[in-house]
């Protein structure tokens, strides 16, 4: 393959591993590897006379290093949440605890071994969680117990337990819920674990024949809701992932959606970005669903949405690896994806232990968008990704462009739609807060909080990263009409930033009916520094000021039309509009202003029409025709008397 062929086909992997791995000691014989998913700690563990243990976060740039003696086979290893006792289980029965603190020269935290303690269950201990800085549950076949840690007194103090029996659990540390498993994996029960509380959520009846066992199980958040996923052989030997959700307290977890793999073999599971990435070993591919976008069927019964792969199964992106090496000569390596020495832990973590390698897995959001045809399709995809507001910007941008012709209008109509549905939403949302926010201020009570969606477009994303780019495409009128009947249909008024920039686009292109439309339909944001910006465009044309005066008689904004009446010369038509429109008639107009204006229009007939009209206004409201002095006509009644005088009327 050529370099260009390779690069072309280098664009076309739609998940890759992060660029910079954390790097630890890898599994030998000496060596055991564990990672702890609460707090995203790897553990190399290096046997021998005494136990070293390196302590690498993928979280932070903190790592621990100690020694300790070796007591024998570590099973599971964590940190407290402070990162200030140590829990480790050798054994079925027990878990030892190593109270830390930082000290020596490189003030590193280091055991108090001598402060230690071990704590002996009565059941088979299954596994341990932290809830607190000072709180461990213990789960076993018993239940699950959470104790309080007595670090004077060296003990353990139950404060919340919860009698069943079970079979095995799984973990999920983003939201704090376990999944027990009891009678052979045919009954699951959700539970939240937090600081002294155990809650019992619902139970999961699998029914015969439907046990599962615990690397079946993933338990992860999709879309902020709680999830179980369990992957399922049918009939066929081919797999499926069925995902129950846990939708709130006091509801049992719904068989919601069904993910059809098409595939039998090995699978394993992340999370990325609320993408469920189902990774396939023996064809070194990987499948991505998104229940958030609409499936092809619901199953018949249960009512669960059934989704096939938004697109095709690929590989990760290759990943070449840093060989460490004396002579710093930049070699690298070619890592084996897919091995059978990965595991996976969520959401997004994979772990090489024979590697000594933890990356994130990540979604290449541009190449998503080449991939996946269905435009409409795409953008619901892209306005669920917590990165994805850029990216689809630019679709958008494309779509009107680029890949530009009449049948895409359709098309374009739906995706605005969609947004501004979403971004109507959001003002909603807005408005409410800020009434909620008025109401509580009174009341003095504390404010609830409103989630917005991950990707919002508004008005100024769509001028400043679209719009403003499609000055020279002659589609732009329609396109523009297209977005704001969309807006229109949405309840949105159009920003004056955005108004002012449309009619600036279609007055440099002459477009002037598509303007008239708009006007013609109150399209725009209709605003007196709106209608002042369109006559300051009259000189493009003649219509364009007749436009602004429509506006503005719409606005009732009679002073402002007045005004430009006057500076057109047009004062006749002033007064008319002034003894139609004013509240008061013409009995309010300056005399002087109408007169001066007269005065400059050189005709003696609209100069005389003009000082009648205020001469029969003064004896109607004074009985007089003669000005007051404060009105300061004298120069044009001296004007109208040389007119007489010259007899030019």
């Amino acid at each position: 393959m050529d370099r260009t062929a390779a690069a072309t086909d280098l664009q076309h992997y739609y998940l890759e591993l992060s660029p910079d791995p954390i790097r630890f000691d890898a599994v030998s014989q000496l060596t055991n590897v564990f990672f702890d998913d609460a707090k995203q700690q790897v553990f190399a563990v290096r046997s021998g006379g005494a136990t070293g243990i390196v302590v690498k976060s993928a979280t932070d740039a903190q790592n621990i290093s100690f020694c300790m003696e070796d007591r024998g086979t570590i099973r599971s290893i964590k940190f407290s949440p402070d990162n200030q006792i140590l829990a480790i289980q050798r054994n079925e029965t027990s878990v030892e605890f190593v109270p830390f603190t930082t000290g020596g020269v490189t003030q590193q935290l280091q055991p108090l071994v001598q402060d230690m303690f071990i704590h002996h269950g009565k059941n088979s201990i299954y596994g341990f969680v932290w809830v607190q800085e000072r709180q461990v549950a213990l789960i076993s076949n018993a239940g699950v117990e959470i104790h309080l840690l007595n670090l004077d007194k060296k003990s353990l103090k139950s404060v919340k337990s919860l009698n069943m029996t079970v079979n095995w659990f799984s973990f999920c540390p983003t939201s704090n819920f376990a999944l027990l498993s009891a009678n052979m994996g045919t009954i699951l029960t959700p539970i939240l674990l937090k600081a002294s509380t155990i809650t019992k959520l619902p139970r999961l009846e699998l029914g015969t024949g439907q046990s599962c066992s615990g690397r079946d199980v993933t338990l992860a958040q999709l879309h902020g809701t709680n999830a179980i996923m369990i992957l399922k052989q049918l009939q066929n030997r081919q797999f499926e992932v069925v995902i129950y959700l846990l939708n709130g307290p006091g509801l049992a977890p719904r068989k919601s959606h069904i993910l059809r793999l098409g595939q039998n073999g090995r699978f394993a599971m992340n999370i990325v970005d609320d993408v469920i990435a189902v990774h396939h070993q023996a064809t070194a591919t990987s499948m991505l669903f998104d229940i958030a976008l609409g499936g092809v069927e619901t199953e018949p019964g249960s009512g669960a949405i059934i989704h096939q792969p938004i697109i095709p199964a690929k590989t990760i992106k290759p990943f070449s690896l840093e060989v460490p090496s004396i002579s710093l000569d930049g070699q690298t390596m070619n890592c084996d994806l897919y091995s059978q020495h990965w595991v996976l832990f969520q959401p997004n973590i994979v772990i090489d232990a024979k590697l000594g390698c933890l990356w994130y897995v990540q979604l290449k959001l541009t190449t998503l968008c080449t991939l996946i045809t269905d435009r409409l399709r795409l953008v619901e995809f892209l306005l669920q990704r917590t990165e994805g507001k850029s990216v689809l910007l630019n679709v958008v941008k494309e779509m009107m462009t680029t890949n530009y012709s009449g049948t895409m209008l359709p098309i374009i109509e739906s995706i605005f739609n969609k947004l501004n549905s979403l971004y109507k939403t959001v003002l909603d949302s807005e408005l409410q807060s800020q009434m909620a926010l008025l109401a509580l201020t009174i009341k003095s009570q504390p404010q609830k909080t409103i989630s917005t969606p991950r990707v919002i477009i508004d008005q100024s994303d769509m001028y400043t990263v679209v719009f403003a780019t499609m000055s020279e495409y002659e589609q732009l009128g329609k396109i523009l009409l297209l977005y704001l009947h969309s807006l229109a249909r949405h309840g949105i008024t159009p920003s004056h930033e955005l108004s002012k920039q449309i009619v600036i686009d279609l007055v440099k292109h002459k477009q002037f009916v598509t303007l008239e439309q708009l006007l013609k339909y109150s399209a725009l944001n209709e605003s007196k520094p709106l209608a002042c910006f369109l006559l300051s465009l009259s000189n493009s044309d003649p219509s364009i000021a007749q436009m602004a005066l429509d506006m503005l008689a719409r606005l009732n904004a009679h002073e402002i039309i007045l005004e430009v009446l006057l500076e057109k010369g047009q004062v006749i038509e002033a007064l008319r509009m002034a003894k139609e429109q004013l509240p008061n008639g013409a009995d309010s107009l300056p005399a002087r202003k109408y007169l001066e204006a007269a005065f400059k229009t050189n005709e003696p007939l609209i100069f005389h029409s003009v000082y009648s009209f205020f001469q029969a206004k003064n004896v109607r409201l004074r009985g007089s025709p003669d000005f007051l002095k404060h009105e300061q006509c004298g120069e044009y009644v001296q004007h109208y008397q040389n007119l007489i005088t010259s007899q030019c009327l």
